[in-house]
C-alpha cells in the first residue's frame, strides 16, 4: 500500500502565517507537502506577478485564450532543504470523474484543490495532524530538562 501524504482536518493555525504568494511548480500535488522556493529560475520581487501559461484547451484559427500563472513558484522541498512551509490545499487539474477543474471553481474549492499556475495557500507555522509521512529520526532518551 503506498503512502500519500495528507492533512487531517485537525489544523490549528493562524491566517497571518498563510503565505499566498506562490504557486507549485507541478501539476499534481498532496496538501500537507512540504515545500521550498524554486531555485531554477528565480524570483525576484521585480518580476511581473503573471505570465502566460499557455491555452486553456483546444487551440482554433482567429482566436485566443490565454491561460495565466502565477510567475513566484515552490517545490518539493527533499532533504537538507530548508522548506518554507506546507501545502495546505491539493494542486489538482482534475476531479475524482476526470473533468477540469479549470471550468468549476466551486467544485474546485470545495475539494480544497487548486489548479497548476494558481497560488497555493501555505501555511509556515502552526499545528496540524497529519498522515502518510514516512519520518526518519533517532531519538537519544534524556532525563528531565531542569
Amino acid at each position: 500500500m503506498a503512502t500519500t501524504v495528507n492533512l487531517r482536518p485537525f489544523r490549528d493555525y493562524d491566517e497571518h502565517d498563510v503565505i499566498n504568494l506562490f504557486a507549485h511548480r507541478s501539476s499534481a500535488v498532496n496538501k500537507g507537502s512540504l515545500v521550498k522556493l524554486e531555485t531554477a529560475t528565480g524570483w525576484k520581487n521585480t518580476n511581473e506577478t503573471t505570465m502566460e501559461e499557455g491555452i486553456i484547451g483546444a487551440s482554433y484559427g482567429n482566436t485566443v485564450s490565454n491561460r495565466y500563472a502565477v510567475r513566484a513558484k515552490v517545490d518539493d522541498a527533499g532533504s537538507g532543504d530548508k522548506p518554507v512551509g506546507m501545502t495546505l490545499w491539493d494542486v489538482k487539474e482534475t476531479d475524482e470523474n476526470g473533468e477540469k477543474l479549470l471550468y468549476n471553481p466551486r467544485k474546485a474549492a470545495e475539494m480544497q484543490a487548486v489548479i497548476s499556475g494558481q497560488t497555493v495557500p501555505i501555511a509556515t507555522r502552526g499545528v496540524f495532524l497529519y498522515s502518510g509521512a514516512t519520518l526518519n529520526a533517532t531519538h537519544s532518551a534524556q532525563g528531565p530538562v531542569a
